[in-house]
């Protein structure tokens, strides 16, 4: 078995360990499963009973934006889980096996899709039943769950990285609360944008989440004529754009977190 193999079958192994941990574990399945339900409830019978939109429904506007928060808030768990592994030193222990270091984090990446998988289906059937609806053709729509997909797998890598850098459960949780609420609430998730004040509409309108958002909405249909045409180029082409955040925040925090990982090992 060659280096490529060999890695690539260390990745499913370790794929495999987490998916069965977090089966295993009924707070961080919850969040999985739950956590969706409430989202979805939640802003479609009490936030959105308050907010109009233009020629569209606001929950077919929303359920774009919760997929995506609930993408940001659910890879918190591979950081978590990261850094219980180092706090336990289960890593120590991995060092001590033939097995690629690389390996390693792609495991943990790839559980992080299957768990998106199963909390983006939940929410999908949700959202259904509380009144979303996909406009678009079926093949538009299956690009609209994979665009969501890979950018969860690549914002996986950064909360990776984040967990690498802080190394404790209880400084990754703060840091990652801290930044992934101003990320979500500061971007078009819940409200149109150009509502914000003037410095606030600059920062949603180049956030990579609502780059996301607006390519999600595109894609599935959940557009209206009558709502404002952004004007930031990622916004005009939102597939394009979220594609490219995608490719940029892999080809950055690919690297960077396997480099971590070998210094938090070397230790």
């Amino acid at each position: 078995m060659n280096s490529l193999q060999m890695a690539v079958a260390d990745g499913l192994t370790i794929t495999k360990r987490n998916a069965l941990k977090i089966r295993r574990a009924p707070d961080l399945l919850g969040g999985v499963v739950m956590l969706p339900i409430v989202l979805v409830l939640l802003f479609a019978y009490v936030i959105g009973s308050m907010i109009e939109l233009p020629g569209m429904s606001y929950r077919e506007y929303m359920i774009p934006g919760i997929f995506v928060q609930a993408i940001v808030t659910s890879t918190q768990i591979t950081g978590y889980t990261l850094t219980l592994d180092l706090q336990k030193g289960i890593f120590d222990r991995f060092r001590t096996l033939p097995m690629s270091p690389s390996a390693v984090l792609a495991g943990q990446t790839l559980s992080d899709v299957l768990m998106n998988v199963t909390s983006i289906a939940v929410m999908a059937v949700v959202g259904l039943l509380v009144g979303w609806r996909v406009h678009s053709s079926p093949y538009e729509a299956a690009l609209g769950f994979l665009m969501l997909l890979l950018f969860s797998y690549a914002f996986s890598w950064v909360t990776v990285a984040v967990a690498l850098t802080l190394r404790t459960p209880e400084s990754f949780n703060n840091i990652a609360t801290m930044v992934s609420l101003p990320l979500v609430f500061l971007s078009n998730a819940f409200v149109d944008s150009s509502r914000l004040p003037g410095p606030l509409q600059v920062v949603a309108e180049w956030n990579p989440v609502s780059t996301i958002i607006q390519g999600a909405r595109e894609l599935f249909g959940n557009t209206n004529a009558a709502m404002p045409v952004p004007d930031a180029w990622p916004l005009q082409h939102a597939v394009l754009a979220s594609l490219l955040w995608s490719v940029l925040i892999l080809a950055v925090f690919v690297p960077l977190s396997i480099r971590l990982y070998k210094r938090a090992v070397s230790r």
